[in-house]
């Protein structure tokens, strides 16, 4: 059987590239998604196959079961390959298998999790086994359950019966408490439980999960709190209905793509910045953030990162540069030079913040909040701008990253002829000039930088 290619019509590309797209184009990104999901876990096995031995045997199992439950429950089965978190594990573990030490055991414990994670959420009978951790043993997707006393090595036990019901038990120890029943509510926190938390339930009945707890959805982030008390995950519940609401009544493309598919938000804490958001490129449709104040920075921090989300999968389908630059460049965003990749990421999702605020400045019913939206429209729709022109003028791009971003060059040609206030142009053109100083200050003049 010869796998098909993904396609994205010329006229959805187009849309994708002037900062739309809608739910369909985030539908058809999260196919693709799947679909290199499931290529890596067919790598993964046969990089295992190659390594041979236990490594071999277990990967083996694993494969079958995961192969078993998406034979039984189809979605089940993509439910866990394409959450968060099995993007940069699966990955991870790929790359250990194909670069692994002599002598290194690669740990593909994690592939027989996600295999077991895909057969309780089939609710296939079965039963596996692996070495734990520790005293928490993590399905992917689903939530994590509590053994007190366990220590890493001993073996954790997942069973599903004939009804259904999933139980997880560490068996050989007498000094650890007895099994965890996966709840059918897996949001719920029960008992020894512990599952991501329901934020809203999106009009697609979509969720909006709020994880403190798996590592692997956003593996490079900092200030994780490990769990959140009642008070801020209500706190992170009202914000967010706050955030949907504004979003579903003024920015209904924008609410769409959000509600195109489940999402998945990890919470930071202790940052030093304010408020801080970020993407990874393994991880679609998880955002790592602080909690914002109000629904409208919610909002668009939500624009900004969905933006990155799409340009991260769109780049797993589309070369739209030539790899292997050393060149740096000013983003007008940033406090560091960036390389081209990082200028593209940025000066897209920064075209959806533009998109954000100009329409804010249309339906904030509050002159202060409306003042404030015409200086940040003002502000983003230049420097994103000045950074497509950039991207444009790098000699780096191919036909269709010149395409893609001639595109976003045409939408902000747009956006730049809309009348703006005098005092918020100048109050934008004041900042950005403060920013080009001050960031020369800090990285100086020796580096070469295109600026």
């Amino acid at each position: 059987m010869t796998p098909l290619p993904h396609r994205m019509p010329g006229v959805l590309f187009d849309e994708v590239a002037a900062g739309c797209g809608g739910a369909g184009a985030l539908r058809l990104l999260a196919r693709a998604e799947h679909s290199r999901r499931l290529a890596c876990v067919y790598a993964v096995t046969a990089a295992a196959r190659d390594t041979g031995g236990a490594v071999a045997q277990e990967a083996e199992r694993a494969w079958e079961l995961l192969v078993a439950a998406r034979n039984a429950a189809p979605d089940a089965a993509a439910a866990v390959l394409t959450h968060p978190s099995a993007g940069p594990a699966l990955f991870g573990l790929l790359a250990r298998l194909t670069q692994r030490r002599e002598g290194a055991q690669p740990p593909v414990h994690w592939f027989t999790t996600l295999a077991a994670a895909a057969a309780v959420r089939a609710g296939l009978p079965m039963r596996v086994r692996w070495p734990a951790a520790g005293p928490w043993v993590a399905l992917p997707s689903l939530g994590r359950a509590h053994f007190p006393g366990a220590r890493p090595g001993e073996r954790v036990e997942v069973r599903v019966g004939d009804d259904g019901r999933a139980r997880i038990a560490v068996p050989g120890s007498a000094l650890v408490p007895g099994p965890v029943t996966v709840p059918r509510d897996s949001y719920r926190s029960k008992g020894r439980w512990r599952g991501a938390h329901l934020l809203t339930v999106l009009d697609t009945d979509a969720p909006l999960l709020l994880d403190p707890l798996d590592p692997s959805c956003f593996p490079h982030a900092e200030g994780r709190p490990g769990d959140l008390g009642a008070d801020e995950v209500r706190r992170w519940a009202s914000v967010a209905r706050d955030a949907c609401r504004l979003l579903r009544a003024d920015h209904p493309e924008t609410y769409a793509e959000l509600a195109a598919g489940p999402r998945l938000l990890v919470p930071l804490t202790g940052t030093a910045r304010g408020s801080v958001s970020g993407s990874s490129a393994e991880t679609f449709g998880c955002v790592a953030m602080s909690l914002p104040p109000t629904g409208t920075v919610f909002a668009v921090t939500m624009a900004h990162e969905m933006q990155h989300n799409k340009f991260a999968a769109l780049l797993h389908l589309f070369d739209l540069f030539e790899a292997g630059g050393q060149e740096l460049y000013y983003a007008p965003w940033r406090s560091d030079p960036r390389p081209l990749l990082g200028l593209f990421h940025g000066a897209y999702a920064h075209l959806g913040v533009a998109q954000f605020w100009n329409r804010r400045r249309e339906t904030e019913p509050d002159a202060a909040l409306r003042a404030a939206a015409h200086l940040r429209f003002a502000r983003w729709r230049s420097a994103t701008r000045e950074a497509t022109l950039v991207l444009l003028d790098s000699g780096r791009l191919t036909p269709l990253g010149q395409r893609f971003a001639g595109r976003m060059l045409d939408t902000l040609d747009t956006l730049c002829r809309l009348p703006v206030p005098d005092p918020a142009l100048r109050r934008a053109e004041a900042e950005a000039r403060a920013h080009r100083a001050a960031w020369h200050d800090r990285n100086g003049r020796a580096r070469a930088l295109s600026v």
